[in-house]
């Protein structure tokens, strides 16, 4: 591997999350040794680092939790807790010996395409790359709405991303903003402990029952030594989420689903205003789908009061809903997500012209297949838009993304090419198909509004199409859509040309 001191790689992975660590181990898969993977914290794990909150777990089944070519059958739960998804990106780390690659510490301050590389100014100072993979993902950058009075709040705040676990909540009078997955999970466990917690809740939310359980060690065994058993539990639970899948691409389909949310929220919420405020007039599927057999229970404890409103002010330790009601409180813990479709990265990445991906999207990212955008040369995002299932596991996303990314590595090296750049009509072509195809499915036409659309309105989030079409299509890479840039001076602020208006030659 390269001398630590090195700052130039073929190579740099920004992030040492699911995404920045399948990378790497992929890159090694293929031969490439001479990469970096920079890591802003002090440790690996990504959302799964972050995220420490009580609760805190997977919402998709664990055996599919995982990357294909590492399937874990060590899970305890049928749904993986935080810590174990922690451990099993560190235990893959070592594995596959990326360790050495990672720089901790090294947060990227801005990325610029300076003609032919890459440089990128981090707290660590200079490194250039020639193929810069961007990993920071969407749930990164935890997103605190602007609550006038929220700076002068005298008592204890913090996001359930940041959760401060020396804060002793015991005996505390708690506002929780946000009903989100985070909120659903972290609720129930604080509940007990809280003389009060009032739950701000803008909209209410389908809570499906969750049939989570503790895996014995029986059947870890099995997994363990008869490796056909855990790819037929995998093959099995993919097929059972295709199948709800089906319904995000026609509604009426999990309009019948939801009758399960009903009967949930009636067997374990019997008193009816309660009831009536917590049952959501859009269809299931709109929102994330929430799965929980704790969280309607925790909401009828008698420390706990449900405020269909959100949080529209603070004045000193006293917070007010919209709805006009007083209540002075302890602590202000935010369930209020992260910047999905405003990344904090695209504002850190910029093109040969000195332009911003947050400028170039205008509030609404756009990539091919999620990965690669135009007139930024040598750049794959992994998470990147409109790769987002309602049902699925990010894992397959990633793995898809970087058998595509890997393509494009190789053929950089084996024919010395300068850079490819995706041809900006193949990216028209693709963003007008899934916004076409998105207009059909529940997360456009369920009734609500989401994160899912960004602050134009446009749904820059999901993927409208199958798991295994995403498979198919994100996993394919395909010449013809890209275009072999020339080098430029450096610095010269010119973008980058086509060597030839022809697809890029076949390397066969």
């Amino acid at each position: 591997m390269t001398n630590r001191l090195t700052r130039d790689f073929p190579v740099l992975v920004v992030g040492a999350g699911a995404s920045g660590i399948g990378a790497a181990v992929k890159l090694r898969g293929m031969g490439v040794t001479d990469f970096v993977v920079l890591e802003k914290a002090a440790e690996l794990g990504g959302t799964w680092r972050d995220n420490t909150y009580p609760g805190c777990a997977c919402d998709v089944p664990s055996a599919l939790y995982s990357y294909s070519f590492a399937p874990n059958p060590e899970w305890t739960r049928a749904f993986a807790t935080q810590p174990e998804i922690r451990d099993y990106l560190e235990h893959i780390a070592h594995r596959y010996r990326v360790t050495g690659h990672l720089r901790f510490g090294v947060e990227v301050l801005a990325a610029r395409w300076d003609g032919e590389r890459w440089v990128l100014e981090t707290t660590d100072g200079r490194y250039t790359a020639r193929v810069l993979i961007a990993g920071a993902g969407p749930w990164h950058e935890p997103r605190v709405p602007d609550i006038p009075g929220l700076a002068d709040f005298p008592g204890e705040t913090f996001h359930s991303a940041r959760w401060n676990h020396d804060y002793d909540l015991a005996g505390k009078r708690v506002a929780v903003v946000g009903t989100g997955a985070s909120a659903v999970q972290f609720v129930p466990k604080i509940a007990p402990e809280v003389a009060e917690l009032h739950l701000f809740q803008r909209t209410a939310q389908w809570v499906l029952p969750k049939p989570d359980h503790y895996v014995p060690r029986l059947e870890r065994w099995l997994l363990r030594n008869f490796p056909r058993t855990q790819r037929a539990l995998r093959a099995a639970e993919y097929a059972g989420l295709e199948a709800l899948g089906v319904g995000f691409r026609h509604p009426w389909v999990l309009r019948l689903v939801q009758q399960v949310g009903r009967l949930h929220l009636r067997a374990t919420v019997p008193e009816p205003r309660l009831r009536a405020a917590l049952t959501p007039d859009y269809t299931l599927g709109c929102k994330r789908l929430l799965l929980s057999n704790s969280y309607y229970q925790a909401l009828t404890r008698p420390n706990v009061e449900v405020r269909p409103t959100e949080l529209s002010r603070i004045e000193g330790s006293v917070v007010i809903g919209a709805d006009g009601v007083r209540t002075e409180v302890d602590a202000i813990i935010f369930g209020t997500g992260f910047h999905i479709t405003d990344m904090p990265v695209a504002d850190r990445v910029f093109d040969g012209r000195g332009r911003s991906l947050a400028q170039v999207w205008r509030g609404s990212p756009e990539a091919y297949l999620g990965t690669s955008v135009a007139g930024f040369p040598n750049l794959f995002l992994l998470l990147g838009p409109n790769l987002g299932t309602g049902h699925s596991s990010a894992f397959a996303i990633i793995e898809a993304q970087l058998t595509h990314v890997m393509a494009a590595v190789r053929l950089l090296a084996e024919r010395d090419w300068p850079a490819l750049s995706v041809r900006p009509e193949a990216q028209q072509r693709f963003n007008a198909a899934a916004q076409q195809a998105l207009a059909r499915t529940v997360y456009n036409a369920g009734g609500c509004a989401s994160y899912y659309l960004d602050a134009n309105g446009r749904n820059s989030f999901s993927w409208p199409w199958s798991t295994g079409e995403l498979t198919r299509r994100v996993g394919a890479f395909d010449q013809a859509d890209y275009l072999v840039v020339a080098r430029t001076a450096a610095g010269s602020g010119k973008e980058p040309g086509p060597v030839s208006s022809a697809r890029a030659p076949d390397p066969r």
